[in-house]
C-alpha cells in the first residue's frame, strides 16, 4: 500500500510543470488550497500541494474517502463545485474541508488517456467563490485535462527510458558475451591449425593434402570470421580497434603472403598481384594484412569468377601508400555503395553464405585508425577498392 502511494506521488511530483499550474489555479480563481489528489474507493492522497492558508496538508497525507467530496467525484466522474457551502445541500457540511469551516469547494476528476481514473484537481477557500462561473469552470477542466495528458506522457517517457536502458544493458552483455567467445575461440582455432600444418607436412599423398588444404580454408575462415567480430564488439564497447603502429620494412612480404593464404583458399578462382617489393611503412602490418584479405574475400565472393582479381600495392609519387582491390562483374549503384561499409549490412543479390556482413565495416575501421581514406569506383565491368594513407 505504502509503495502504491510513493508511486502516485512521484508521477506527479515528476510533471515539472505542475507547481506552476497550482500556482496559477490557485492566482485566477482565489482558492487559498489548491491540490493534485490520487482518488481510490477507499482512500483519498494528496500528490502535490498549493496551500497559502495552511489547511495543513501535505503530499503523501490521506484521508479516507468518505470524508471527501471527492467520493462524489469518483463515483460519478463528474465535477462537483461548490460556490458556497450555505447554498448547498446540507450534507456537504459533513465533508471535509467544509467541517473546518471552508465555503466553497472544486473537484475536477483527472483520467489516463485509456480512461482510467486517476484522481482529481481540487481546491478550496475560507470565503465563498465563483468556482461554477464558466470561464472559470472551463479552466479547471482544462488544466485537469493538461495534468492527465502530461500524466501519461511522463510515464510514457520514463517507461521508454527504462526499456531503453534495459534494451543497452542487454546489448552490452551481448557484445561481451561475443568478445569472450571470440577469444576463446582462438585457441582451439590454432590448434586445428597446426596439426592441419603438421599432418601435411607428414603426408605426401595428393588426396590426403588436397583434404588437409580445405580444412585449413575452412578454419582459416572461421579465423577471419572471428577476428571480425571481436573487432566489431570491441569497437561498439568503446575500446577501439587495438593498433600497434611502427616503421614496418617488409610490407611487401607479408601482402604477398596474404594473396597466397587467399590462392590456397579459392584455389579455382585466379588472384594476379603487383607488390612494389621493398615497401616500407609506418602502419600495423597485420591490420594491413588483415584489410588486404577482407578485401580479397569480398572481391572473390561477389566478383565474376570468370574474371581475376587484381591485387596492386606502390607508393606513389605524393609519398602515399597505395593499395587497390579490383575485380570484374556487374557495376555498382551508388545506393549499394553507400551502404557497403555499414555493419551487418548486404545487398539483395548477396546469398547467405556471405559471412556477417563485417568484413568491410572492419575493413574502414582499420582504414581510419591508419588516418587513410579508401574509396569505391565500379564502372565498365569493373569495381576498385582503393585504399590511400600516408607512407610515411
Amino acid at each position: 500500500m505504502v509503495d502504491n502511494v510513493l508511486q502516485h506521488v512521484s508521477e506527479i511530483q515528476a510533471i515539472g510543470a505542475v507547481p506552476r499550474v497550482l500556482e496559477t489555479v490557485a492566482a485566477l480563481t482565489g482558492a487559498g488550497f489548491v491540490c493534485i489528489a490520487h482518488v481510490s474507493a477507499s482512500s483519498w492522497t494528496a500528490c502535490a500541494v498549493h496551500d497559502v492558508i495552511e489547511f495543513g496538508i501535505k503530499p503523501g497525507d490521506q484521508l479516507a474517502t468518505g470524508i471527501t467530496v471527492c467520493k462524489e467525484v469518483y463515483d460519478s466522474h463528474a465535477p462537483v463545485i461548490i460556490d458556497d457551502v450555505e447554498r448547498c445541500p446540507p450534507h456537504y457540511k459533513n465533508y471535509i474541508p467544509l467541517l473546518n469551516g471552508h465555503r466553497s469547494y472544486f473537484s475536477i476528476p483527472i483520467f489516463r488517456r485509456d480512461g482510467q481514473y486517476f484522481g482529481t484537481l481540487c481546491g478550496t477557500d475560507r470565503a465563498p467563490r465563483a468556482f461554477s462561473h464558466g470561464p472559470t469552470l472551463s479552466m479547471l477542466t482544462l488544466f485537469a485535462e493538461l495534468i492527465s495528458n502530461q500524466l501519461d506522457s511522463d510515464r510514457s517517457l520514463r517507461e521508454a527510458r527504462s526499456d531503453l536502458l534495459s534494451e543497452r544493458e542487454t546489448a552490452e552483455l551481448r557484445e561481451q558475451f561475443i568478445a569472450v567467445l571470440g577469444h576463446d575461440l582462438r585457441t582451439p582455432l590454432n590448434a586445428i591449425l597446426n596439426r592441419v600444418e603438421l599432418l601435411a607436412r607428414r603426408h605426401e599423398e595428393p588426396n590426403t593434402l588436397h583434404a588437409l588444404g580445405r580444412i585449413r580454408a575452412s578454419a582459416l575462415r572461421i579465423e577471419g570470421l572471428v577476428d571480425n567480430v571481436v573487432d566489431f564488439t570491441r569497437g561498439r564497447m568503446g575500446d577501439g580497434l587495438a593498433l600497434e603502429l611502427r616503421k614496418h620494412t617488409g610490407v611487401d612480404e607479408i601482402l604477398e603472403q596474404v594473396v597466397e593464404e587467399m590462392r590456397c583458399a579459392y584455389p579455382e578462382r585466379t588472384i594476379l598481384a603487383e607488390i612494389a617489393s621493398r615497401l616500407t611503412l609506418r602502419c600495423d602490418a597485420q591490420r594491413l594484412a588483415q584489410l588486404l584479405s577482407n578485401l580479397l574475400k569480398n572481391a572473390l565472393l561477389h566478383g565474376d569468377k570468370g574474371h581475376p582479381v587484381l591485387v596492386t600495392a606502390r607508393i606513389d609519387a605524393e609519398a602515399r601508400f597505395v593499395l587497390e582491390v579490383s575485380n570484374g562483374g556487374p557495376d555498382l549503384s551508388a545506393t549499394v555503395i553507400a551502404h557497403l561499409f555499414k555493419p551487418y549490412w548486404r545487398a539483395i543479390s548477396r546469398t547467405g553464405d556471405d559471412g556477417l556482413g563485417l568484413g568491410l565495416y572492419i575493413v574502414d575501421q582499420i582504414v581510419r585508425a591508419h588516418g587513410g581514406k579508401i574509396g569505391i569506383t565500379s564502372r565498365d565491368g569493373t569495381t576498385s577498392f582503393t585504399f590511400v594513407m600516408p607512407a610515411a
